[in-house]
């Protein structure tokens, strides 16, 4: 089934709902789709399942799916293991248009489990069914309602309505969203949990949402990434609407990655690369979770904001403090208030113009003071937003420090409120007028950080095609194996600049190769089968003349043969030696979830330890590279710290974008590649590769 609409409609708006495996018994999960679909006010039919029952919960019940007259829209599958696989089947050859399998099992249980989910593979693609699952948990849909769910969090009395969409890898966590965003008052339009994604998964699945006439902002809980390209296009296609696409992942640490990995069947991926996936297709990511429930407030139908300026006032110096630091960590710039403001508080014995902070903690909490303050604030062209940081009488007296602020719901630019104690009754008056409000400092902090720094999604760079030059390089390491000399040739032709350098097939010749070179150079053994020379003993540095790096050969042979006995050696690379003001690592790497990337960081020996580094999708033009050189806090010195020359940063820019057009479908061979060190020299000497590895995919 391709059309978007019929697909939609089928997932979020079924008028005929088969629950295969239905039970009669309400202590039993394979219960709860029928009761909460009834509880919350589905109108359609319910279709029950069960060949041993002709009635279940007050519904015609049928001993099969042959057995139902009419079309079906959606059939939820609530057998396991190859129980489901036959329902699924069965639902294949009757024309159902969308099932659901609630089991897990599959591939997230190994090997075995990896065996049945093929068998889901082959019937969706023999059939044509769409596929939510397995290990779904269920959809749902507030208007019109269909909770189509075996979550015993749908067990809550009242289903809330809202504008925010939910697609959730996880089923646990939509009912957590679901509970946390009730008792603020917020509800959504639909929720999803789409598990092991064998047929639709959150791209497609979020392409849809970004049609829903009622769903205003798409939020993903992502523990990996199956459909990128999927996902990139939609989350273009909601900018280009106004919803924003907000993204919770899992997988930020290494044990983080292994539980999703466990949890999905698939592998997490790099965090990096996911964050560049981001950055390039304009998804404002988070890192808590609870700001998938905050922080759409400041990106629903808002103020576009300007700049990173922030006006801070406050009842509370602690509390202000903690949403401060946390936007200053962030990136954002606290700044002052404006003059007017500070004469108007002065002759009411407040102190605003000392720091950056307007604290009206000594002038207490009164109601006129608080929104004439926010009003001068706000109308202050020396920001781009504001916060107000409650303290204690948002809990006892809303009517102090809270109720003042309702005025400002549809302020002129970003206007939050961060309440430091419990205050349930304040966060229910401030969301139900339309104000931002949060219950954390740090998620505060984040949902500011995300309105106003919030990625736009980036053009894509075209590549033109490469030179005769570079895919005669690549074939002839294809062919002959990638040691330094033939990584060297094929960078060289992508418009690196690299350090001159003669390969020499024995340590006999290597004199002569020196005197062309002129010293001082660097010796390096020639093998395809030795990825780190230096951990090899396969390099030398700083050999003044001929006679010294022939020795060095002989004695760097030996080492290299102890290192490693199987390794094929091709002979030596003298180099001439280079200095420049910094060393750089340029990476680039085939990840199997987001597809090419492209880093740059400080490098030489203590690169992986520096772990000072920015990463893109590649390719990257100029433009963005210069974005990512800034990122790089140890580039600070060729940025002129302290005085220091400055390095020439141009020419860096322009080979980071040169590497990275290792992305071409021509170099689709090379699964990674890597220059370290890059030296970077003075501004206006360039740049220069003195070391390169290139892997090619198996």
């Amino acid at each position: 089934m391709n059309d978007p609409k019929t697909l939609f409609d089928a997932l979020f708006a079924p008028r005929r709902i088969a629950l295969i495996g239905a039970s009669a018994d309400v202590t039993k999960t394979t219960s709860r789709p029928q009761r909460f679909l009834r509880k919350h006010g589905f109108a359609g039919e319910i279709l029950p399942i069960n060949p041993s029952r002709r009635e279940i919960l007050g519904e015609v019940a049928y001993a099969s799916l042959d057995a139902v007259p009419g079309d079906i829209d959606h059939a939820y599958i609530l057998l396991n293991g190859r129980g489901a696989v036959d329902a699924l089947a069965a639902c294949g050859k009757r024309g159902v248009k969308v099932a659901s399998i609630l089991a897990g099992g599959f591939a997230d249980a190994g090997a075995s489990g990896a065996s049945m989910q093929d068998g889901l593979v082959r019937i969706v693609r023999d059939t044509g069914i769409r596929l939510v699952g397995p290990n779904s948990i269920g959809t749902v849909s507030t208007d019109p309602p269909v909770a189509l769910t075996a979550n015993a969090a749908f067990a809550v009395e009242h289903l809330r309505k809202g504008r925010w969409a939910v697609v959730s890898q996880s089923g646990s966590l939509i009912g957590a969203l679901l509970s946390r965003a009730d008792a603020r008052g917020i509800g959504f339009s639909r929720l999803i949990s789409v598990g092991n994604e064998v047929d639709l998964a959150v791209g497609e699945i979020a392409d849809l949402l970004v049609d829903d006439p009622a769903s205003d902002a798409i939020l993903l809980f992502m523990e990996t990434l199956r459909d990128g390209e999927r996902l990139a296009r939609a989350a273009r296609r909601a900018h280009a609407a106004g919803k924003p696409m907000v993204a919770y992942k899992l997988g930020r640490s290494e044990i983080g990655q292994e539980l999703a990995k466990s949890h999905t069947g698939a592998i997490a991926g790099s965090d990096a690369t996911f964050d560049a996936f981001c950055h390039r297709h304009g998804i404002a990511r988070v890192s808590m979770f609870e700001s998938l429930v905050d922080v759409p407030a400041l990106l629903v139908d808002r103020p576009k904001a300007r700049g990173k300026r922030v006006a801070v006032a406050a009842t509370t110096g602690g509390g202000a403090a903690m949403v401060v630091d946390n936007m200053a960590v962030a990136g954002l710039d606290i700044v002052g208030p404006p003059r007017e403001l500070v004469d108007w508080l002065k002759p009411l014995g407040i102190a605003a113009g000392e720091g950056r902070l307007v604290d009206l903690t000594l002038a207490g909490a009164k109601p006129e003071i608080v929104a004439g303050t926010i009003d001068r604030l706000l109308a202050d062209d020396g920001n781009d937003a504001v916060i107000f940081v409650v303290g204690s009488s948002a809990q006892f007296n809303p009517e102090l420090a809270v109720e003042p602020l309702l005025k400002f719901a549809r302020s002129v630019k970003p206007f939050a409120v961060s309440l430091t104690p419990s205050a349930e009754k304040s966060v229910a008056l401030l969301t139900a007028a339309g104000v931002p409000v949060f219950r954390h400092p740090e998620s505060c902090a984040e949902a500011m950080a995300v309105c106003l720094l919030r990625p736009t999604p980036q053009p894509v760079p075209e590549l033109s095609k490469p030179s005769a030059a570079a895919r005669e390089a690549l074939e002839d390491g294809r062919r002959a194996g990638f040691d330094e000399r033939r990584a060297a040739a094929l960078f060289a032709a992508l418009g690196v600049p690299m350090a001159k350098a003669i390969a020499v097939a024995d340590a006999r010749r290597i004199a002569a190769a020196v005197d062309e070179i002129g010293g001082p150079v660097a010796l390096k053994i020639l093998s395809a089968d030795i990825a780190h020379k230096t951990e090899a003993g396969g390099v030398a540095l700083g050999l003044p003349d001929g006679q010294h790096a022939a020795a060095a050969a002989r004695d760097m042979e030996r080492r290299v043969r102890a290192h490693n006995s199987q390794a094929r050696l091709e002979g030596f690379l003298v180099q001439k030696m280079e200095r420049g003001l910094a060393e750089v690592i340029l990476g680039f790497r085939r990840d199997p979830l987001v597809g090419p990337t492209v880093t740059v960081g400080l490098g030489g020996v203590l690169a992986e330890l520096y772990k000072d580094a920015a990463t893109r999708l590649a390719p990257v033009d100029e433009n963005e590279a210069r974005q990512m050189i800034e990122e790089v806090k140890g580039f600070a010195i060729l940025r002129g710290y302290r005085n220091l020359p400055r390095g020439d940063v141009s020419a860096l820019a322009r080979t980071v974008a040169a590497f990275s057009t290792l992305a071409h479908e021509v170099f689709a061979a090379v699964s990674d590649a890597e220059i370290n060190p890059l030296l970077v020299k003075r501004d206006g000497e360039g740049v220069v590769a003195v070391d390169g590895l290139i892997v090619l995919r198996p």
